[in-house]
């Protein structure tokens, strides 16, 4: 089934979505003003270390400092000298799924970071993941670049493939190439280096290479923390990491963005350069599938499936939590069979939502009570089988008696609603707002704590709050407004203020 790569280009903003059979299954959106920062490198100084959280706070010239923990650091990062360590890395920046025999920095690196490195300190850092909310970036000091065919560490000494790469004689034909190579640096091969030449692979490895040391140069000139490089553009991020066979056009709506993946294809694909095309319809480019409605629909916190079943995702700063419900699903033969069927259901909307909305860290899916042990299997078996559709790391680590299945997605950029939404300026992100008999008896109740103090005193009590609370006031707790008075000796009065926030009130004593 042929895809499609469609760049919508607007001047303070660029969209790429990749469109697999008529159907939504990737979509990078990035804002001139909010670009990411994930794949720069940056000129580093270290502000703050912290033994008790074994990490430690980086400046590199953003207004948030930067957050690296020990597993992040390189034994040798005080070396003068070009940066190579032993220790490989667990990450690879991007979604490339990690490769084979690839052991995690963290568990490796034993030594204390106050040991590693200190305040006042400068180093070379790379943003491993975007400020999300309070938190500021993530960084490494292990180096990555990626290409078209292979991802460049010029920090570690390591070989890998991409784990999608199944072939046995494939992925060591592969690591035969590249030993012949003899690199400088690390290289783990990507998906799309498969069917690779070796020259294609040496191409791309000098490139990297000449890129890495010129990285090092501009570390070693500047002098004051910041930016000393910075990943492509988003719709060149994309082409670089989607483009492959299977893609049948890349269409562009923009003439200069058109001319600009012209030649970057060119350069670095020349296979695919026929297959750019520039869009000129008068139809909106995105409209050709749908996909400002199915942004529209991801953004929504209930998602109806097709059954009639629905799912609710709620999202959090750390957590994303999603409950699979039957509602209008009645199912045709037992009640078993019923919860089946809306929980495989759910499973292919869930793992689509995740790649859609961009969803990460901690997942936990609340999927319906299953009594049989097989049937829990089945739709274990069938979401693992569907997160391997997703370019981003994925861990399922079980499923309980309950239903509730806990899994992990690598975060690398902020999700789809953190980019194109913002909390509440009502209810300030909470979701709910308190109902007007809760405000009606905390003013009250505020009323009653002054009936010591208004005692004996000639004053007149006036409560300044929104119109739906004295409608509601007046209308449904007339006794209770009795009662208070008779309490206090004095009658109550109330000023409608329109600019007050529904919970928000003042009382006055005049």
């Amino acid at each position: 089934m042929s895809s499609e790569i469609l760049i919508n280009v607007k001047p303070h903003e660029t969209r790429v979505a990749y469109v697999d059979g008529g159907i939504l299954t990737d979509l990078k959106i990035e804002r001139k003003t909010s670009p990411t920062l994930v794949g720069s490198v940056h000129r580093g100084h270290v502000i703050r270390v912290l033994p008790g959280m074994q990490a430690a706070f980086v400046d590199i010239g953003l207004d948030k400092a930067a957050f690296l923990y020990v597993g992040d650091i390189r034994e040798d990062v005080d070396s003068d000298s070009y940066p190579f360590s032993d220790i490989d890395r667990d990450e690879v920046l991007g979604s490339e799924p990690e490769s084979d025999n690839h052991p995690s920095t963290s568990q490796q690196n034993k030594t204390p970071i106050q040991d590693l490195i200190k305040e006042g300190q400068s180093i070379l850092v790379q943003v491993a993941k975007d400020p999300l909310g309070t938190k500021g970036a993530r960084l490494t000091t292990h180096i990555s670049l990626p290409g078209r065919f292979i991802v460049y560490l010029p920090t570690v000494r390591h070989l890998g493939v991409s784990r999608r790469i199944e072939n046995d004689e494939t992925r060591e034909n592969l690591r035969h190439m590249v030993q012949k190579i003899n690199p400088q640096g690390g290289v783990i091969v990507r998906t799309a280096g498969e069917g690779a030449t070796e020259e294609s692979l040496r191409s791309d490895i000098e490139y990297l290479d000449r890129l890495s040391k010129e990285i090092f140069k501009n570390y070693e000139k500047k002098k004051t923390p910041g930016m000393i490089h910075q990943e492509p553009e988003v719709e060149l991020r994309a082409l670089r990491d989607l483009m492959n066979e299977d893609v049948s056009s890349v269409w562009v709506d923009d003439e200069e963005i058109h001319k600009k993946v012209v030649k970057f294809v060119s350069q670095l694909m020349p296979k695919y350069k026929q297959n750019v095309v520039l869009y000129e319809e008068k139809k909106p480019l995105f409209d050709l599938y749908d996909i400002d409605i199915e942004i529209s629909r991801s953004m929504e916190r209930k998602i109806w499936l097709k059954s009639g079943g629905y799912i609710v995702i709620d999202e959090a700063e750390a957590l994303v939590v999603i409950d699979v419900n039957t509602g209008k699903f009645v199912g045709k033969k037992d009640l078993e069979d019923t919860i089946l069927k809306t929980n495989l259901e759910a499973v292919r909307e869930i793992a689509h939502q995740l790649r859609i909305r961009n969803c990460g860290g901690i997942i936990i899916i609340d999927f319906i009570d299953m009594e049989k042990e097989s049937h829990r299997e089945k739709v274990l078996d069938a979401l693992a089988e569907e997160l391997q559709k997703d370019r981003a790391r994925t861990n399922i680590v079980s499923m309980s008696q309950l239903g509730l299945v806990e899994m992990t997605r690598k975060r690398i950029r902020p999700s789809l609603i953190k980019t194109l939404c913002e909390p509440c300026s009502y209810c300030e992100g909470k979701g709910y707002i308190k109902r007007k008999s809760t405000i009606a008896n905390e003013i009250f109740r505020e009323l009653e704590r002054d009936a010591g103090i208004l005692e004996n005193k000639k004053t007149n009590i006036v409560v300044h709050c929104h119109a739906e609370v004295v409608d509601w006031i007046y209308e449904m707790e007339g006794e209770s407004l009795e009662h208070i008075e008779k309490k206090l000796g004095k009658s109550v009065a109330f000023k409608i203020e329109p600019n007050y926030h529904i919970e928000q009130y003042e009382i006055f004593f005049v």
